[in-house]
């Protein structure tokens, strides 16, 4: 992993088995990605078909949400700070719809403040005319979602600061988990709000979402 005459792409795969197996140098290395994550060794690597852009960052957030073995090898504050690195560069590096789902609810309860802290700046940044080579905004929502595992008024509260900057089709449908995740008054209100901005395909969505959550509702 730290033999710059390495192929990049074995430096990564070793990267991804060190963080997979919660070894603190795997997870140091993350950190030194997430610090210059242009100047990471294995940067581009790999490549999303979808939108062509790195991918690797992606990947090191799957392995780093791998915790079958951080106690074993007392590595937990460790894999905590590497997710907060990583949950930072949401708004800058692309995370494959991920990063959202992987992070356990413990560990999220830690790092809601960050979440709020980059969804913000990523909107601050949409708002202000930026443009990403991949969907921002649908990132930005799907990590918004992410949290309504622990903390659902935020999430309504950030999913809907992303919608408010851009609201495409890709990022109301994603946004739709969100009512199955907040039965509530804030998911109904959710709801009517999704269903007032978004098309026919959409508010379908919405609806069905709506019947499946009726029973919690009532």
């Amino acid at each position: 992993m730290n033999d710059p005459a390495a192929p990049e792409s074995e430096r990564f795969l070793a990267c991804l088995a060190l963080t997979t197996w919660a070894e603190p140098q795997g997870y140091e290395a993350v950190l030194r990605a997430a610090a210059d994550p242009k100047n990471a060794p294995w940067y581009g690597v790999l490549i999303d078909r979808k939108f062509s852009v790195d991918s690797t960052f992606a990947q090191l957030a799957t392995a780093a949400g791998e915790r079958d073995m951080v106690a074993e090898k007392g590595t937990k504050e460790q894999r905590v700070e590497v997710l907060r690195a990583l949950v930072r560069l949401a708004d800058r590096e692309y995370f494959e719809d991920e990063l959202g789902e992987i992070i356990d609810d413990d560990t999220l309860m830690l790092l809601l403040d960050d979440v709020r802290d980059v969804v913000e700046r990523g909107v601050r940044f949409i708002a202000d005319g930026g443009k990403r080579s991949f969907d921002l905004t649908t990132q930005l929502v799907d990590l918004a979602v992410g949290a309504a595992r622990v903390d659902v008024p935020l999430a309504v509260e950030l999913t809907q600061r992303g919608l408010s900057v851009s609201s495409s089709p890709r990022a109301l449908r994603h946004a739709v988990t969100l009512i199955h995740r907040a039965p509530g008054p804030e998911g109904q209100r959710f709801a009517e709000y999704v269903m007032s901005i978004g098309d026919e395909e959409v508010r379908m969505l919405v609806r069905e979402a709506v019947a499946r959550t009726a029973p919690a509702r009532a």
